[in-house]
């Protein structure tokens, strides 16, 4: 996809299953380069619960960036 999605009329054409935290429209996740830049993202700005319902719903769309702990 790789979509600039900081442009909002591309932003408003994903679905809300689009995005890490759907009810803000926040962390866009459409594909794997944005779900790894979302996960950046809140880890630089989000709050501890944002952190890991974005690790939460990235992990669950791709597996393959499940984090081993």
């Amino acid at each position: 996809m790789s979509k600039d999605l900081s442009d909002s009329a591309n932003r408003k054409k994903l679905k809300k299953s689009s995005f890490a935290l759907p009810e803000q429209e926040k962390y866009p996740i459409p594909d794997i380069e944005h779900a790894r830049n979302a996960l950046a993202r809140v880890a630089q700005h989000g709050s501890a619960a944002e952190k890991k319902q974005v690790r939460a719903a990235v992990e669950k769309k791709y597996p393959s960036l499940k984090k081993d702990d």
